[in-house]
């Protein structure tokens, strides 16, 4: 006789919705928020500080807020000149910055994670590590099954904080690049950026893919705990890796459900759900054209969507980020 499995059930969703509730409200409110503009002369003298040649007329808060409405609302270039002009009907008298400018400043922000990222002061910080894809143009699929019109993809490979959800590392490439060639320049820049915030990355949780022994040698020199999901043909000897071989052997004494139990490798999918929200939010695709300019857009999704979860948590304002 079979043994009975047991069934899933009905997901029961404990959040708190109320709370839930008016935090997406309070971002709503947030797009209106035009604080730069009683800074305005302020950053812009700050900006022009011992700079050489034609001087800037824009601060850079304006730049980012531009920016975060281009890349994560979707206005384009065209449309910003638009709403700074129709901006100052309302707020008096203040200089317009043509599309061109707007595009420019824009792709020249120089936008560090950790100013978006909460602190960490003595935590041990468990990351998750996968790569996802993201579309070079919006073309429907219609187009691409109709006219064989094949345009590639954009592989952004990411490093998520389990507590707190933010995107702590992050590399952009094109298709080509597997995920297992960024697994240590992630890790590297993730203990990096927590260790910025006062923490440090205890563990690092990945699927099969990432199950090579370079990896884990990288994980051994920085003293992280490895919970790589074993593939099936692994092999149990060292040769170069002894941390490997000790996961292989415990992997298979305790089974899968039992190992995924004690490592809590269940909360990898943390970094599959920051994927869904930005993609969610700011769309699966990019608008840029210029290799770096697309790159650029995308490592901005990720990190204005860092900076959203900040102002949640803090109440800084996006816009921010980039201000400094």
């Amino acid at each position: 006789m079979k043994a009975e499995r047991k069934r899933w059930g009905h997901y029961k969703d404990k959040r708190d919705w109320k709370e839930y509730n008016e935090r997406l409200v309070k971002r709503g409110e947030m797009y209106l928020n035009f604080d730069f503009l009683e800074s305005w002369a302020e950053d812009v003298d700050s900006l022009n500080n011992g700079k050489v040649g034609s001087p800037f007329e824009y601060p850079e808060s304006l730049m980012t807020f531009l920016g975060f409405m281009h890349v994560m609302l979707g206005v384009d270039y065209r449309g910003l000149e638009g709403f700074v002009r129709g901006l100052r009907k309302f707020v008096g008298e203040i200089k317009v910055p043509d599309y061109s400018t707007i595009c420019r400043r824009v792709n020249a922000l120089r936008l560090e994670i950790t100013e978006t990222l909460l602190g960490h002061q003595g935590e041990e910080v468990v990351i998750s590590l996968d790569g996802s894809g993201i579309k070079v143009s919006n073309r429907g699929e219609w187009m691409r099954k109709q006219w064989k019109v094949r345009r590639g993809w954009i592989k952004v490979h990411l490093a998520v904080d389990k507590g707190k959800k933010q995107c702590v590392a992050i590399e952009v490439t094109d298709e080509s690049v597997g995920g297992q060639e960024k697994f240590k320049p992630l890790v590297e820049e993730a203990d990096r950026n927590i260790r910025a915030k006062g923490g440090r990355v205890a563990q690092a949780n990945a699927d099969g893919i990432y199950d090579m022994r370079d990896n884990f040698n990288t994980l051994d020199e920085t003293g992280i705990t490895p919970a790589i999901r074993i593939r099936k043909n692994a092999s149990s000897r060292a040769r170069g890796c002894p941390l490997r071989k000790k996961h292989v052997r415990e992997y298979r004494e305790l089974g899968y459900k039992p190992w995924r139990k004690k490592y809590g490798y269940g909360f990898r999918w943390r970094v599959e759900g920051n994927f869904s929200a930005v993609k969610r939010l700011a769309g699966e695709y990019v608008v840029a054209t210029k290799r770096a300019n697309v790159f650029k857009e995308v490592v901005m999704k990720f990190l204005f969507y860092n900076s959203i979860l900040k102002h949640d948590a803090e109440g800084e304002l996006p816009w921010r980020i980039g201000a400094g």
